[in-house]
């Protein structure tokens, strides 16, 4: 008898422990907590904003964001991807979900007036100095993350397993994430089941977007640099002139989209600086383009770098040039297609639109051609499960304005009127809070 009262009791215990685990989350608990940390974020995104750093670059944020962590109890390693920071929270037993920020900001002048406007300059690593600024909204990205751990670490008793925070830096150049990967799982870092991102995007603030498949375009950064003949610009025939080859390649690189690739296959070809000589009437030696390609699929990627080694060398040849002096390719940066995984994405969206209604998922939009580099921190892994979502992060004003113009969106990543709602900042930090508590649920 003794022994079947120790059996009913030790289920009983089970039965009780496995209720609150699995005990509805509570969406009123994690708004509380987020809108009572919002001055602190808002102070916290102000800053980053003020003080933004390119790629690589990022050791005053990444310094912020190890503090924070640190403070809240997480495991810290920094240095990782050369500016990268990973806070680890362990508690219990249960699945390993990584959450990702990225830190660092874009060569952009800030015009959005805002009196925390960035007015600081850079040096990029060639040298050159650079205006910068928070043009695609890494400072929320940065500022929710923090935001996330602090109420992850207050609904410690609400999930169990292991959380793994990434700061991670680099996105823009688009090598922040293979470095980081690269490195943290031989110093310890445990693979993940799961990894969840968060971007900002001009969709009114109290909306977001997550849907599964492929949903933003691969892409490969390079240079291509042009040789010829230095000589007087009085003197064209005794020179061989690259910024005219140059100038040749860049029209004829359009015709590899236009006439070479098949039109249901999306891709895109574009040159985004042209770097040659100094002088009004030296003809330099060499010209270099910088390029950045998109892709959706390796057959089309491989074809368009195949077409412009063809053109170079085609253009070389009709300037008469040796071997020695054809032009080169140098490669400089590669990313995936980011494509999100169908049953975190319904998972997710599930729990999400009990937080916050129906009808704020905005469905239907097609895959973008930006990229991203957050699914490098996993894809060499066994597991590859992720899934990164859109947050909106345009004020109510902005967004009837736009809409009054008949615009679309009030404004776009990467141009210097791109701002951040403040209110979006608890609104993104209670959704990430929410995804998460729902990843570590069975």
């Amino acid at each position: 008898m003794n022994h079947l009262k120790k059996i009913i009791v030790l289920a009983l215990v089970f039965s009780c422990k496995t209720m609150v685990a699995q005990s509805p989350i509570d969406f009123n608990k994690i708004k509380e907590l987020s809108n009572a940390d919002d001055a602190r974020l808002v102070s916290i995104f102000k800053d980053i904003h003020e003080n933004p750093e390119l790629g690589f670059m990022e050791t005053r944020t990444a310094a912020i964001v190890a503090k924070e962590l640190k403070a809240l109890g997480y495991t810290m390693m920094t240095g990782i991807g050369i500016t990268g920071v990973v806070g680890i929270l362990k508690n219990g037993e249960g699945p390993i979900v990584m959450y990702r920020a990225d830190m660092d900001c874009n060569s952009v002048v800030e015009t959005t007036g805002l009196p925390y406007a960035s007015k600081k300059t850079a040096k990029k690593a060639d040298g050159i100095e650079v205006p910068v600024m928070h043009a695609c909204g890494h400072d929320a990205h940065t500022t929710w993350m923090l935001g996330i751990a602090k109420n992850m670490v207050a609904l410690k008793s609400q999930w169990k397993g292991t959380l793994i925070m990434i700061g991670q830096p680099a996105e823009e150049p688009g090598g922040g994430a293979a470095a980081m990967e690269a490195e943290m799982y031989k110093k310890g870092v445990p693979e993940p089941d799961y990894l969840l991102g968060m971007h900002t995007a001009p969709l009114p603030t109290g909306y977001y977007l997550n849907e599964a498949g492929p949903r933003m375009a691969g892409a490969d950064q390079f240079d291509v640099t042009f040789y010829g003949k230095g000589g007087h610009g009085s003197s064209p025939h005794e020179a061989i002139d690259p910024i005219v080859m140059a100038a040749n390649a860049i029209l004829q690189y359009q015709t590899v989209i236009s006439r070479n690739n098949d039109p249901q296959a999306p891709a895109v070809v574009t040159v985004g600086a042209v770097q040659a000589g100094i002088d009004n009437n030296v003809i330099p030696a060499s010209a270099t383009l910088k390029l950045n390609t998109r892709f959706f699929n390796y057959t089309v990627r491989d074809s368009i770098l195949s077409r412009i080694e063809r053109i170079n060398k085609g253009i070389a040849i009709a300037n008469g040039l040796p071997k020695a002096l054809y032009p080169t390719i140098t490669m400089k940066g590669r990313v995936s297609p980011l494509t999100n995984d169908k049953a975190m994405v319904n998972k997710i969206n599930g729990v999400l639109e009990k937080l916050v209604g129906p009808g704020k998922n905005i469905k239907g939009l097609p895959a973008v051609m930006g990229s991203e580099d957050f699914q490098h921190l996993v894809i060499n892994n066994k597991k590859t499960v992720y899934d990164y979502f859109l947050v909106g992060v345009a004020s109510a004003e902005d967004t009837a304005k736009a809409k009054k113009e008949g615009k679309m969106f009030p404004y776009f990543n990467h141009n210097g009127d791109f701002k951040v709602d403040l209110k979006a900042i608890p609104f993104g930090t209670t959704l990430g809070t929410t995804a998460l508590l729902e990843l570590f649920r069975k």
